[in-house]
């Protein structure tokens, strides 16, 4: 088996517009939620959001790029740019052949599909832009990355809600693990903070009106978020041969299936998950210091991942720091994993342990140490980043230090 390490990384976020800024707030206990800025927003109850501030796509696209591409596929390049900028990595000759592209998305061209919506139904026009099918579609953002850098090998979008950026990065890793490619281009990325976007997250109830608290005992739902994060996932030894820059290694993954409920989680399938991970991995429990939390902020995740690891590490969980991001840039649905992973590398890289902010009250069914509020110093060699989806759609990541 071989092995695969991350040479390149790149996001844009509530936090920042690249991987570099979002650490540094997430170093800061910055929070990037606030007051929703679009079309209608008058209209919903949900009013705050993790959404992308100062951005203007025309400074950063041409009016033929801007036709074709949804704002989660505008973020999905930028975040490949930054990625491929610090990697270093060309696609050329038999390379490019050997290297694909692997992304997650949820709701894919959201924004698309809201605006021709509103068009033909409020405006009653009969006609829409010829480019509204290939630019919504889900697959649009790894399209269009592949073109962009020359990857001709495989290359698909994967769609399993909450975990899919999860999902897409354990199988770009599991393809160079096994020698199906060289490198591939992966992580994940989401734009539903529009109208229909909103309104539609707002009938499950699930969503706060004023904070995201993660394992606070007043926590009271989740916040939306939107952006992306792109890696460079490259097989151990090609990296070394080229003399990049290794951020992190990838060493473990296992996904689960609840099989029981369309929303609610389960213990059992979670803690596979994990379990399946760590075993992936071969480590020990007492070997992993941080574990990057779902942690949405809704009682029913909260408590459940929280059992779940603690059933999964036993006495070690004691020893264990466990933190969500969500508080600081919203939950990004299918692409949140993706930007979780910096706070992963991280903890890795920089020895920072990124914090759980909002957090007010104990609550004796998180009783884990969730980094309350206030970044930590630590060396760790180990981590995971969990990832629970509607569905019962669990994927979880190991890495390690280099």
């Amino acid at each position: 088996m071989k092995r695969v390490v991350i040479t390149g990384q790149g996001a844009i976020n509530a936090l920042g517009h690249t991987a570099t800024a979002t650490m540094e707030a997430m170093r800061e206990g910055r929070c990037g939620i606030g007051p929703l800025q679009f079309r209608d927003v008058e209209r919903l109850s949900i009013t705050i959001g993790g959404q992308v501030t100062d951005y203007d796509a025309e400074q950063l696209f041409n009016r033929q790029q801007i036709a074709l591409y949804d704002r989660y596929t505008q973020f999905t390049l930028i975040a490949a740019k930054e990625a491929m900028a610090q990697s270093g990595i060309e696609f050329e000759g038999q390379l490019s052949y050997r290297s694909g592209v692997i992304l997650g998305t949820a709701g894919g061209g959201m924004n698309t599909q809201d605006e021709n919506y509103r068009s033909v139904y409020e405006e009653g026009k009969n006609r829409v832009h010829p480019f509204v099918v290939p630019k919504l579609m889900n697959n649009a953002a790894t399209s269009h990355v592949s073109m962009e850098y020359n990857l001709k090998g495989p290359s698909f979008t994967v769609a399993t809600a909450c975990a899919s950026s999860n999902h897409a990065m354990g199988q770009a890793f599991n393809m160079i693990r096994c020698g199906m490619a060289d490198a591939m281009l992966t992580g994940g990325s989401e734009s539903m903070l529009c109208f229909g976007g909103v309104k539609a997250w707002e009938g499950l109830r699930v969503m706060t009106r004023d904070a995201c608290r993660p394992f606070s005992a007043n926590r009271n739902g989740m916040v939306q978020g939107e952006g992306a994060a792109v890696f460079v996932f490259e097989e151990y030894e090609h990296a070394r041969a080229r003399g990049a820059e290794i951020l992190a290694e990838v060493v473990g993954f296992a996904m689960s299936s609840d099989a029981s409920d369309i929303v609610m989680p389960s213990k059992q399938g979670a803690a596979r998950a994990i379990a399946g991970a760590l075993q992936d991995a071969k480590l020990d429990p007492s070997q992993v210091a941080y574990v990057n939390a779902h942690g949405t902020g809704t009682a029913a995740n909260d408590k459940t991942e929280c059992a779940a690891v603690a059933d999964v590490f036993g006495t070690a969980a004691d020893d264990l720091m466990i933190s969500s991001t969500k508080s600081m840039h919203g939950h990004l649905i299918g692409g949140t994993g993706a930007v979780e992973l910096l706070a992963c590398i991280m903890a890795l890289r920089d020895g920072v342990i990124a914090p759980t902010i909002g957090y007010e009250q104990e609550d004796p069914e998180c009783a884990l140490d969730v980094v309350p509020n206030i970044a930590r110093e630590a060396k760790v060699e180990h981590v995971l980043s969990n990832a629970f989806a509607f569905g019962g759609l669990n994927a979880v990541l190991a890495l390690k230090r280099i």
